[in-house]
């Protein structure tokens, strides 16, 4: 399986450019200085001190300009490091509370009543967000194979699912709907602006950071 990332590395080219820019700030900071001391008044000249800060503050400034071009190497290097790990997650389940793919097997999902809770209910919506079943769950939580079908007990077709868990104490609901977590395979690992994120089976997706867990399948 391919996985692409993108980044920004520093090349030979543009870390002689850089060094060439800094350079030439120095020389032309010079260049200023020189021409300030040229062109002082000899009755009144220049403190000597205020030449001592203007070359603090060009140095700082030249300072921070290295600092922040090692930051971006190192920022590059850390996505590609990152990508080389996900590559490896490729092939395995993950966990999340990303949306469902229901494909011809049971899928594994794992969900956590609350304490107060009597009775857990698995609420399963389609992707036009209608309800399509409701189905209790045992309080003790943990794992759970999830067969995929509707109230009657007839099997739902194919297709992507979002689930949630209402909790109830009698006849009141506890609070909103909580997340129910599942494992699907993952497909790709793709790199981007605001992170990995995964692709998972079905084409659903999910930032890396979300998964919660990983296993063999």
């Amino acid at each position: 399986m391919e996985t692409s990332t993108v980044t920004t590395v520093q090349t030979p080219a543009n870390k002689a450019a850089n060094k060439a820019a800094v350079s030439a700030d120095f020389d032309t900071f010079l260049k200023m200085m020189t021409t300030q001391m040229k062109n002082q008044d000899p009755l009144n000249p220049i403190d000597s001190s205020d030449y001592a800060v203007q070359l603090a503050t060009f140095s700082g400034v030249e300072q921070q300009t290295k600092t922040n071009q090692l930051l971006e190497g190192l920022t590059s290097q850390f996505g590609v490091l990152g990508m080389a790990q996900l590559a490896a997650w490729v092939g395995q389940e993950a966990r999340s509370a990303a949306p469902v793919y229901l494909g011809d097997d049971p899928v594994t999902i794992s969900y956590q009543p609350k304490t107060q809770a009597d009775r857990a209910v698995l609420v399963v919506k389609n992707a036009q967000d209608q309800v399509v079943s409701r189905e209790d769950v045992s309080l003790e939580g943990g794992s759970y194979q999830w067969l995929g079908a509707d109230a009657a007990g007839n099997p739902l077709p194919n297709g992507i699912y979002r689930l949630s868990l209402e909790n109830y104490s009698g006849e009141q609901q506890l609070g909103d709907a909580t997340a129910v977590e599942s494992y699907a395979k993952i497909l790709e690992a793709r790199g981007g602006a605001n992170g990995p994120t995964l692709v998972l089976a079905g084409g659903v997706e999910v930032a890396a950071t979300d998964v919660t867990a990983l296993r063999v399948p």
